[in-house]
């Protein structure tokens, strides 16, 4: 099929939390983007995010000991999706598929891994090569790519701040993150960009779905790459990485740092994913 790339400019909003849930700021932010048309009324919304050091992991007293040691890590420039890949964009380019939670706008969910590396491998057949796009490939985001994305350059458990709250996010609203308040439980997951992005335009990286990289698993960062690189295994069917937490988990498991362990043949209804370029 057909495809044209518009370059573009997103214009987004953002929230800081405190420690208790509550908004402390919110300010309107602009990312340096394009949008991949897949068909009319269908495109894919790619951000640059810059590139820079960050602090990988969580640090003692927060999280699991798979998320640590804290590491400095340095990620090049690159593009990742504004947004978890949705159902009507899955099915431009895969065609149908059965999802939990229905809805076009809503993310791809009972995805593999395996699958979601073939949407990536198909998108590049879709004239991902022309303009824009060119000598460059779609893929899923590196682990730590995901985690420098989803920070922001912030250092906090959340992007938001020190905890979440069901304003901001979608998540088991009916468990708290420190001093944070109980919420909203919604059962189910929401249109992607129905909540305020980070501060480099990037929404719905805390909760909806859990989101695949590319990534092996490792049982911790003991050894990991420094230069933003996956960390890959050359074992065939060895588990893979997903990242974010879902409408399902507590805010404990939808911190930046959090961490899921998978088959690369498991998909089920809490697990998406967002590309990379």
């Amino acid at each position: 099929m057909a495809t044209t790339v518009e370059e573009r400019t997103f214009t987004f909003d953002t929230v800081i939390l405190d420690a208790h849930g509550r908004v402390v700021e919110r300010f309107t932010g602009q990312a340096p983007g394009l949008t991949h048309v897949l068909r009319p009324g269908v495109g894919l919304d790619m951000v640059r995010i810059p590139g820079g050091a960050f602090l990988m992991g969580s640090p003692q007293g927060e999280g699991y000991p798979d998320e640590r040691p804290q590491h400095v890590v340095t990620v090049g420039p690159f593009w990742m999706g504004r947004l978890p890949v949705t159902q009507a964009q899955w099915e431009a380019v895969m065609g149908p598929h059965r999802c939990r939670c229905q809805g076009a706008g809503r993310p791809v969910d009972r995805v593999s891994w395996d699958e979601a590396v073939a949407f990536c491998h198909r998108l590049l057949r879709c004239g991902a090569r022309e303009g824009a796009l060119r000598g460059r490939d779609y893929r899923l985001p590196t682990e730590a790519e995901w985690e420098y994305a989803c920070r922001a350059a912030t250092t906090t458990p959340f992007h938001f701040g020190p905890t979440i709250s069901t304003d901001a996010a979608n998540y088991n609203g009916a468990f708290v993150y420190g001093a944070g308040s109980a919420g909203v439980y919604r059962h189910e997951s929401t249109e992607v960009g129905s909540f305020p992005a980070n501060a480099w335009g990037l929404a719905d990286m805390h909760g909806n779905v859990w989101e695949w990289c590319s990534d092996a698993w490792h049982a911790d960062y003991v050894g990991a790459p420094a230069d933003g690189c996956a960390w890959d295994n050359p074992v065939k069917g060895t588990a893979r990485v997903a990242r974010g937490g879902s409408w399902h988990e507590p805010p404990e498991i939808c911190r930046s740092a959090t961490r899921l362990k998978a088959s690369p043949a498991y998909g089920d209804d809490l697990i998406g994913f967002r590309v990379a370029l």
